[in-house]
This record gives C-alpha cells, sequence and structure tokens, in this order.
C-alpha cells in the first residue's frame, strides 16, 4: 500500500499518560479482540426486515431515507448528531519524530478525512472530522473508559476513534493479516461509524435496541457493522482514484478481505470457544464481512451500503 500524502491535525496523542483505568460502562462500536463469547448473524426468527420497517414507520423514521439524501441530496429524517464540544477541530498532538506507524495513522485518518468531505459535500452536507485517540492499555472516553483488550473503536458521544497501536501486532500475529492495507481498512471502519453517527443512524439503532431481546439487538448491530465494512471500502474506492488508482494492488486488496476474514464473529467464536453461536453475533460473519467491504471497495457508491433494506447479508 502506497500511503503517502498530508497528514491529519486530528490525531490525539494519549500515549503518554499511562493506563489504570477501571469500572465504568460502555458504549462504543468497534473490533474486539475475543477474550471468550462474541458474533453477528442474520435475522433469524428475530426482527427480520419486515418489523425493521414497521419499527421505523412507527418512530416517525422512513427506513429508505438512511441512505436517500447520498443518491438524491434531499433532507433525510436521519438528522446529524448535535457537535460535540469536546470535538471542535483542534491541532492534535503531532506525530512523534520518526514514528512512522504514528505517520500512516495519520495519513490514512487525512485521506478519511478527503474522501468523507468530498462525499458529504455532494449531498450538500458538511462532514465533521472526527479526533483519532492513540493510547495504550486504557483511556477515559465519554462512554466509559477504553481498554486496548477491545480493540480500536468509536465513540459516538465524543466523536472519537480509539486506538492502541497494538492491535496491529494482534492483526498481524494473532489474525494472520499483515501488512498496511489491512490497518487502514481497520481505521476506516471505524471512522464509519463516524459517518453512520453524522448522518444520525448511530442514534436511531441505539434507540431502537432498547426495545429489543438481545438476540434482535445483537442483529441489527451486524447490519451496523457491515454497512460500516462498506463504508471502508467505498473510502479505499475513492482515495484510491485521488490517486490515481496507485494506492492499493489486488495484494492489498486480498490482505484486506483476509483481515475482513479473520475478525468475522464465527471465526473469533471458533478460536476463542470452538463452538459458533450466531445469536450471539454482532459484527457479522467472516462471508459477510468480506462481501460487504468488497461491495464498498467495487463501487464506491454509499448508497450501495445500505444493509438495513438488504435481504441477503
Amino acid at each position: 500500500m502506497q500511503m503517502d500524502g498530508d497528514e491529519s491535525s486530528n490525531i490525539e496523542d494519549r500515549r503518554g499518560e499511562g493506563g489504570g483505568f477501571g469500572g465504568g460502562g460502555f458504549g462504543g462500536g468497534g473490533f474486539p479482540i475475543p477474550m471468550g463469547g462474541g458474533g453477528g448473524g442474520l435475522f433469524k426468527g428475530g426482527i427480520g426486515l419486515v418489523a425493521f420497517v414497521v419499527i421505523a414507520m412507527i418512530m416517525g423514521a422512513d427506513p429508505g431515507a438512511i441512505l436517500s439524501d447520498i443518491a438524491g441530496g434531499g433532507t433525510s429524517s436521519y438528522a446529524p448528531a448535535p457537535p460535540s464540544s469536546s470535538a471542535s477541530r483542534t491541532p492534535g498532538t503531532p506525530a512523534p519524530a520518526g514514528d512512522a506507524e504514528t505517520q500512516f495513522v495519520s495519513r490514512v485518518l487525512k485521506s478519511t478525512e478527503d474522501v468523507w468531505h468530498e462525499i458529504f459535500q455532494g449531498m450538500g452536507r458538511q462532514y465533521r472530522d472526527p479526533k483519532l485517540v492513540l493510547f495504550r492499555d486504557a483511556t477515559r472516553t465519554q462512554c466509559g473508559v477504553g481498554q486496548a483488550a477491545m480493540g480500536p473503536f468509536y465513540c459516538p458521544a465524543d466523536q472519537r476513534v480509539y486506538l492502541d497501536l497494538g492491535f496491529f501486532d494482534e492483526l498481524a500475529r494473532r489474525f494472520r493479516a499483515p501488512g498496511q492495507f489491512p490497518q487502514a481498512y481497520v481505521i476506516a471502519h471505524e471512522i464509519g461509524h463516524h459517518v453512520q453517527n453524522q448522518l444520525g443512524i448511530s442514534a436511531k439503532v441505539q434507540q431502537m435496541q432498547q426495545s429489543m431481546s438481545k438476540r434482535d439487538a445483537n442483529a441489527l448491530s451486524v447490519r451496523v457493522e457491515l454497512q460500516a465494512d462498506c463504508f471502508a471500502g467505498v473510502w479505499a474506492n475513492r482515495a484510491d482514484r485521488q490517486r490515481g488508482g496507485r494506492m492499493i494492488d489486488d495484494k492489498d486488496v486480498d490482505q484486506a478481505l483476509a483481515a475482513a476474514t479473520a475478525i468475522g464473529d464465527d471465526a473469533l467464536q471458533r478460536q476463542s470457544q470452538g463452538r459458533v453461536v450466531p445469536d450471539s453475533f454482532t459484527h457479522g460473519t467472516s462471508a459477510q464481512r468480506s462481501r460487504w467491504f468488497r461491495r464498498g471497495l467495487d463501487t464506491g457508491d454509499p448508497r450501495q451500503c445500505d444493509t438495513f433494506r438488504a435481504q441477503q447479508l
């Protein structure tokens, strides 16, 4: 992967602060490192596509409007979430001199900013940049205490992506997904959650999940995560085009698909507990994650990422 260009000013480096935080809840989304349990799946015997539409209509939301403004530039009932006072655009902590890994993360973040600013501008909307926080072990967030064992995650309350760079070592060693493009895919997936937050999708989903059974709420989470995978593919397509097709090659794509396969709920459950429990899935199977990332990558079109109306995930 050839990732050159400008670096983002929205990196916040907390690695010198250390960890030591305990307790507290958490309400973000990300890439869980399996500690035993986990999972995603289809709407089997649960909410189902029809029920999703009914619930959305009861709430006064048009289920087809989630991405309709991307298609037609109109006003969606999924209004952007209000800006967080702690997420204002201020210069971030610069990457330490010679820290190539931090510089890479910063360049990927800048690339996502360029792509999503362009897409949102095409909708007649304004994209607000998130912060990306680098930390070690644990850090405080407005979603609770974030820990490295959770993997990278996004907190909608403070509009920040949290990343312990040690996860990239796990990705290469434990999940056999080496290379820079899988790392970029992980970052772009978390930015995909920020896009969902900006469009108001995250808030609507969380509201709906409060009245659902755990199984149905998990099934809805799968669709949220697969959409973030698709948005990551959209970013890769657009960023590659912006660089004249020189950013990624077939090997990069293969590595990213390998990463998506390695962190599918079914693969993680087999690795951690030796069996698969589909009702507990929250992120999607290996095949689903690969398919939706590939869909975004092949089309570069956010309108193709409407997992909420997809009959087959």
